[in-house]
């Protein structure tokens, strides 16, 4: 895998940080196990391209301007609520000899004869898992393969998924990961009239009592 690099400037704490963000950059806090606090910026449209291929388990080099490299974990992400841009941006600094623990996202893959054949409808019940591993072992993803959910009895859980060397799952073994979901029970046909006794509406009285009482 590549190795991905995002370069950064250590943050004037005197500026205001919209006026960093006006001028194009995303203010930032880098911090980690026995690792002081940092406060950074870095270019808003690198950092979007960094993060659509790392996401938030994936290593990243952080090329801090005058300090040098650090590898890093995007923690947290802050997002603007309308225009979905990264505002605020947490670095965690690991250790590349130390064990880590943390989440890593699911990618399902194949198809599931259940859904192609019989109509179900895959349910995806998680989308990631908690490992732990060193930082050198991390995986980007983890593949989850549901060509074998042949009928609705099928599931795929936690200790199903295969795991690179040197990495550990922490999440429950039994933990269901997806499922197959029959298709829904056809609606009742409306063609068939409904039929309703409406002499127990008051007021309503059948015909044919009306016509006894002549």
């Amino acid at each position: 895998m590549e190795t991905l690099e995002l370069k950064a400037t250590v943050r004037d704490l005197g500026k205001p940080v919209a006026s960093a963000r006006k001028q194009g950059f995303v203010p930032a806090e880098l911090y980690g196990h026995n690792v002081p606090n940092v406060h950074l910026q870095v270019a808003q449209n690198e950092f979007e391209k960094v993060f659509r291929k790392a996401g938030e388990s994936t290593i990243v080099s952080l090329d801090i301007e005058g300090v040098g490299k650090r590898s890093v974990l995007i923690h947290d992400v802050h997002a603007h609520v309308l225009k979905s841009h990264a505002i605020h941006v947490d670095f965690y600094e690991v250790n590349m000899k130390e064990t880590l623990q943390t989440t890593v996202q699911l990618e399902f893959v194949g198809e599931a004869p259940a859904v192609k054949a019989l109509g179900g409808v895959l349910v995806k019940t998680l989308t990631e898992v908690e490992v732990e591993c060193l930082p050198s072992d991390l995986p980007h993803n983890l593949t989850v393969d549901i060509s074998g959910m042949a009928t609705f009895d099928d599931v795929i859980v936690v200790k199903d998924i295969t795991l690179p060397k040197g990495v550990t799952m922490l999440s429950d073994a039994e933990e269901m990961v997806a499922k197959i979901q029959p298709p829904r029970e056809a609606e009742a046909d409306l063609s068939s009239p409904v039929v309703e006794d409406v002499t127990k509406v008051a007021g309503v009285v059948k015909e044919e009592e009306k016509s006894d009482a002549k």
